[in-house]
């Protein structure tokens, strides 16, 4: 029997799933929920166990969603619920794909979370987008996004106090160097790319192009626009994805902000633009293709709201040394014309295309995340009306940080700001900062090469 194919069109009721499934010969089904960390937690349910459910959904604790990277819960956490109930995780069958690298014909499926009483489970990262874009729908407004998402190819390592390597190509040499869109220096990694590309399109993961960046062996793929949560569903798949095609050839693919001392880091840049319900227009242009002044309020709610909202931008205590001055990556929120150097950039673009790019955000974002705060912080633009500063026609680099440097300082920004409690949800932002203040405690515990280096002796 051939392996199955992800249908070809979205499903939208169980009739249709439940044929899919059994024509197909599905074996299993992984039902799954990013956590705040994008992390894939869930059940894998046999195929006719899962169609008994797939209405009511399987259970998990209400706990994954205060889980740290290390695993580690944030018991003190006044969010969650300290009897550690149920909550119902409903396959959002809108999402029913293969999953591409089984040998048993197996499916995924992401699922939308909900109390016993039948309220979204509001921490949950995708209902937080799904928040943001209803305050939009409100409005009669449809944010439409592009995710750019960069990342390292790196030798297989499983030391954690060893520094990564770059790894060996179909060159049969280590890159070096700054290659940025080196048509042959990405051909070098075409054996694993090729496999991205065939699981991608297996799995309805929907890749516009592909370059290489400026690290030794980093790549960025671009997906196409559309809708922010089917847009963050499969940035969210890619992740796995990339991590899979790339163990099968020995190499590691990692999304870290950082991963390499002196080289480039990796981003999630995201161009957005809103449009009308009502007829499709880009509220950013006017009928005669200038600027509306919808754009510069945009933007100017990007430049006032994306400082705090850092946190949710760059999650991890790594995130933060990439955001740096000898850095490529930018260091403040000033918006330019197709500048490159600023935290906020208007590329060339007609009327229909007009859109902002957010380069701050990082490669370790949670995608469902970075979404809802870089539309929340543009919305909030929106309805404050607020004016940008003056367009950057420089080197943005010259003009200073303006962005917090640490987690613990990004965490305690995004604490005391009303406006984006108010846009992504009270409970949320808690929950939020309760697991990365864990994490934040987590990591000061670890006593660092430099410290032992530099402090051991000469203190």
């Amino acid at each position: 029997m051939a392996h199955p194919t992800t249908p070809p069109v979205r499903l939208t009721n169980p009739a249709d799933a439940i044929l899919w499934l059994r024509e197909n010969r599905i074996d299993e089904v992984e039902c799954i929920v990013p956590d705040m960390n994008g992390i894939m937690r869930g059940k894998i349910v046999p195929r006719e166990d899962f169609i008994r459910i797939i209405e009511e959904g399987v259970r998990l604790p209400e706990f994954v969603f205060f889980q740290a990277v290390t695993g580690d819960s944030a018991d003190g956490s006044k969010v969650v619920n300290p009897l550690d109930r149920d909550v119902r995780c409903v396959p959002d069958l809108t999402t029913l794909r293969v999953v591409p690298w089984y040998e048993e014909p197996t499916a995924q499926v992401i699922c939308d979370c909900f109390f016993a009483d039948g309220r979204p489970v509001d921490f949950a990262p995708r209902q937080v987008l799904r928040r943001v874009l209803d305050l939009y729908a409100e409005r009669g407004l449809r944010p439409v996004v592009a995710p750019e998402l960069e990342f390292y190819l790196t030798a297989e390592n499983d030391d954690p106090d060893l520094p990564l390597s770059v790894p060996i190509g179909l060159s049969g040499r280590k890159e070096s160097g700054r290659q940025a869109y080196g048509i042959e220096h990405a051909n070098d990694f075409d054996h694993v790319v090729n496999l991205m590309y065939d699981h991608c399109e297996a799995s309805r993961i929907e890749i516009a192009t592909m370059a290489h960046e400026a690290g030794p062996a980093q790549l960025e793929m671009n997906f196409r626009h559309g809708d922010p949560i089917e847009r963050a569903d499969q940035t969210f798949l890619f992740k796995r994805t990339a991590r899979l095609a790339a163990r099968r050839h020995r190499m590691v693919a990692t999304f870290m902000a950082m991963p390499h001392q002196d080289m480039p880091g990796s981003a999630t840049h995201i161009h957005q633009s809103i449009v009308r319900i009502s007829d499709g227009s880009n509220i950013f242009s006017e009928p005669d293709g200038s600027d509306s002044p919808a754009l510069l309020h945009y933007i100017g709610g990007l430049q006032r709201y994306v400082p705090t909202a850092m946190s949710l931008f760059c999650p991890n205590v790594n995130s933060y040394r990439r955001i740096r001055l000898e850095s490529d990556a930018p260091i403040n929120v000033h918006w330019g014309r197709d500048n490159r150097t600023c935290g906020l950039r208007v590329p060339d673009s007609g009327p229909e295309s007009r859109r902002v790019e957010n380069r701050v955000i990082g490669a370790d974002s949670n995608p469902y995340i970075a979404m809802a705060a870089t539309l929340a912080c543009g919305l909030l633009g929106l309805e404050e009306a607020i004016d940008p500063e003056p367009v950057v026609e420089i080197d943005a680099h010259t003009l200073g940080v303006s962005l917090p440097s640490h987690l613990s300082d990004a965490l305690a920004e995004l604490e005391a700001c009303e406006p984006l409690r108010r846009v992504l949800g009270p409970r949320f932002v808690e929950a939020y900062i309760d697991v990365k203040r864990l994490e934040w405690r987590l990591y000061n515990r670890v006593i660092s090469s430099w410290e032992r280096e530099y402090l051991l002796l000469n203190v």
